[in-house]
């Protein structure tokens, strides 16, 4: 595989912003929009927009999407009154889905419900595949209602075919402070986790464990990465092997004005590394948000690269 796709959303103030939008790459740093730039995928369930997506390809070959149910060009004027509060505590308990066998037609909406009936927003999903147990891990960050919605803890199901899933378990909980946007990787039989941390620091910290599941210990070597940062600037963190054996991590910052932020690029020769700012290296047509990359063949770059989708069509 030599090329890439970024599933992502644009923090535009309009509801197109909110749905799903791809970018391609040939070298994971230098980067083109499908579409126009315009959606891929619209969501018309739930909340009527997405966010945060994640991707995999399962071990069958069919690819998988991933994202928070929530629109805030819709919403917060609306059912949440304004407030973010509102959201963590009563946001959606469904994550959105869409299934494909070639990243070009795709199912429709699928709306999955996870949790007890206790969590706040699930938000900011991703995929883990477990290889010891042959099974994915989906995992997200959420409030709940034990601690009357106050700190965000990392959670997680299990599935085999993205149709059953297991009852939500903790993964993830930082003593002190809450913790969100978790985005795993394996590497040499270790699993990395990086996270937003919401103190102490704030900013992107890194945990690792033996299994996709925990328990999970703290990587100091990367606080090194963050060091000199804005931290409560960066969030979303996802990352991608280059062909090369070099890890791309983008963290996304939102310090600017909403058509400009987006993601940073860092790089290091392994997660254990400290990650350096790479930012003359990399470019993007738009300020775009929140997702994950996925390697991808040559030829799905192509049909990729050709593909156009009226905005009628759903």
């Amino acid at each position: 595989m030599t090329a890439y796709l970024f599933v992502h959303f644009r923090e535009k103030r309009t509801p197109d912003g909110e749905q799903v939008h791809f970018g391609i790459s040939k070298d994971g740093f230098n980067w083109n929009a499908v579409n126009n730039g315009e959606p891929v995928l619209w969501s018309y369930k739930g909340d009527k927009g997405v966010r945060d997506f994640t991707i995999t390809r399962t071990t069958s070959g069919k690819f998988v999407i991933l994202a928070t149910d929530l629109s805030l060009a819709y919403g917060m004027p609306n059912q949440y009154d304004n407030s973010w509060a509102e959201i963590v505590r009563n946001g959606s308990d469904d994550l959105v889905l869409w299934e494909s066998e070639n990243l070009t037609e795709w199912s429709d909406q699928r709306m999955v419900t996870l949790g007890d009936g206790q969590f706040g927003c699930l938000w900011a999903p991703d995929i883990t595949y477990d290889s010891d147990n042959d099974e994915y891990v989906v995992h997200w960050s959420s409030t709940h209602e034990r601690d009357d919605f106050e700190e965000h803890a990392i959670y997680y199901a299990r599935t085999e075919d993205f149709e059953a899933f297991s009852e939500p378990e903790l993964l993830y909980r930082k003593a002190d402070s809450g913790v969100i946007d978790s985005a795993m990787y394996e590497e040499d039989g270790t699993y990395y986790c990086f996270l937003k941390s919401d103190a102490n620091p704030t900013g992107i910290i890194l945990v690792k464990s033996e299994s996709a599941t925990g328990p999970f210990t703290r990587v100091p070597a990367f606080d090194r990465t963050m060091e000199g940062l804005e931290g409560e600037r960066y969030e979303a963190p996802t990352a991608m092997q280059l062909e090369d054996g070099r890890w791309c991590l983008f963290l996304d910052y939102f310090g600017g004005s909403p058509e400009t932020q987006g993601y940073v690029p860092f790089v290091a020769d392994s997660l254990e590394d400290e990650f350096v700012r790479a930012d003359a290296e990399f470019s993007f047509p738009y300020g775009f948000k929140h997702g994950t990359i996925l390697p991808i063949t040559d030829e799905e770059y192509d049909r990729l690269d050709a593909y156009e989708k009226d905005p009628s069509e759903r």
